[in-house]
């Protein structure tokens, strides 16, 4: 990514590049030369196709691409892990996305991908199933074994798909488009993160509670608190509930030890999970008067927003691989409840160790969130990260300094953690919008004279334009 910008297109090349942009969303999608598209990808040795799916205007393949059990030793062993390419055009830029977790069969666009009218691949995160080498040695998740994951995809696609390429990613997507950079800074023309955690030292947290104590209004923090701590004053009755919910849909809860810790967990993440997903405006949604609320309301009101099924076996079982991470190098952040009475917190928020299965092994590395954070403040080149302003999530988040050139840090106004660039204020999405046109190759003259005149060169399609929160647990450490 350490590329020199491209302020100037050569004219030859711009008006290429113009005459294609201007006619890209009606275009047939092509290949090279005369080969189709699916046979250049097939072709790369490993991939397999597992299907084609239909879509008006492209081509979309789900693949499956034989990598290395660990990077530093291929020949021990391989694992399938599954990708997808929305195919538009090879004369397009191209976006790689991962959201960090399963990768989504569905034909569907990130918005940068809609912002440069692109080609979109998708990486499934090793060990999400089914991406998981079997057996799974999970000392090879880590970070950097991910990037390389991405590197070889980018390597063997990139034959293909030769203009330039941008990584994004929402949450721990951001996070994984993050660490590619820092350790492969020459693959990408430019990177979008998304609501990025990050957690530089793990048992320094104060920045949540700071964020707790003074997000949205002192009405809606009221509401909240007090179902909380409703919930958590009522265990008994509610507990009971929980038992029966349980035994009819036959969950259990051997991870993480007991219904008693689960029925906690659940509790301690209403007013996170809150604002993670929620605006302000749903407040008018929560109880007014929690001592007054019946147990349904306040059983109902936990429910919708942090799920009683999660912390079941059945719940937890597919973010075996989050909580691993969290728990060995991603960290977890810890926040306190200053009101609630501390007879009625038993546990606390709880490590991600107790969320995973005993038999996995898992030893924490403090270095490396330190290590990504050092490079990024110090070395990030055409990266763009965006936040909500009310998104728990940002109040740990990456940061620009001195050393970074072509590097921003936006925040949307209100918005939670499904921050994107279309929500910014006027001049920051103008800019945002303007920049990655200009990393990926497909900055018009006027956009390059004025920011203000950068737009999404692809139409909105309500289908295939996914702009929802990227869902994933609340932080639970």
């Amino acid at each position: 990514m350490r590329k020199a910008l491209r302020w100037l297109l050569a004219l030859t090349v711009l008006i290429g590049t113009l005459s294609t942009a201007g006619a890209a969303t009606a275009a047939v999608p092509e290949a090279t030369g005369t080969t189709d598209i699916k046979e250049q990808l097939l072709s790369i040795p490993g991939m397999s196709l597992i299907e084609e799916k239909p879509y008006t205007g492209y081509r979309y393949f789900v693949l499956n691409y034989t990598q290395p059990v660990d990077h530093r030793h291929p020949s021990k062993g391989t694992f399938q892990q599954r990708i997808t390419v929305l195919h538009k055009d090879v004369s397009r830029p191209t976006v790689f996305y991962t959201g960090g977790y399963n990768v989504s069969t569905t034909p569907s666009r990130r918005e940068p991908t809609q912002i440069v009218d692109g080609n979109q691949v998708s990486m499934e995160y090793r060990f999400f199933t089914p991406s998981r080498p079997a057996p799974a040695d999970w000392s090879k998740l880590d970070i950097w074994q991910a990037a390389s994951d991405q590197h070889r995809i980018f390597k063997a696609l990139k034959k293909i798909y030769t203009r330039n390429w941008i990584a994004t990613g929402g949450s721990k997507g951001g996070m994984t488009a993050t660490y590619f950079e820092r350790f492969y800074p020459h693959d990408m023309d430019g990177v979008v993160a998304y609501v990025a955690p990050n957690d530089v030292v793990n048992d320094e947290d104060s920045a949540y509670d700071r964020f707790f104590a003074s997000v949205g209004t002192k009405e809606c923090r009221d509401r909240l608190n007090a179902v909380q701590r409703e919930a958590l004053v009522r265990r008994e009755p509610l507990e009971k509930k929980y038992q029966a919910y349980a035994a009819e849909n036959g969950y259990t809860f051997t991870t993480v030890g007991s219904l008693d810790r689960a029925y906690e967990a659940v509790v301690l993440d209403y007013v996170w999970g809150f604002w993670q997903y929620s605006l302000l405006s749903d407040c008018d949604t929560i109880p007014a008067d929690a001592a007054t609320a019946t147990d349904d309301e306040i059983w109902n009101s936990v429910d919708t927003i942090s799920g009683f099924s999660f912390y079941t076996d059945q719940g937890l079982e597919p973010y075996t691989p989050y909580y691993y991470q969290a728990g060995t190098q991603l960290g977890a952040p810890t926040i306190h409840f200053p009101y609630i009475e501390r007879k009625y917190v038993r546990y606390g928020y709880q490590p991600p160790r107790n969320f995973v299965p005993r038999d996995i092994p898992m030893r924490f590395r403090p270095d490396a969130m330190r290590d990504v954070d050092n490079w990024v403040t110090h070395h990030a080149r055409h990266m763009l990260f965006v936040y909500g302003q009310n998104d728990p999530w940002g109040a740990e988040r990456f940061r620009v300094g001195a050393g970074a050139k072509d590097a921003y840090v936006f925040t949307a106004p209100g918005l939670n953690h499904g921050a994107n660039v279309a929500g910014l204020t006027a001049d920051d999405k103008a800019l945002a919008t303007a920049r990655i046109l200009a990393w990926a190759g497909v900055a018009s003259p006027a956009v390059q004279a004025d920011a203000s005149a950068a737009k999404p060169l692809a139409r909105f399609d309500a289908r295939l334009d996914v702009r929802d929160v990227e869902r994933e647990p609340a932080l639970r450490p």
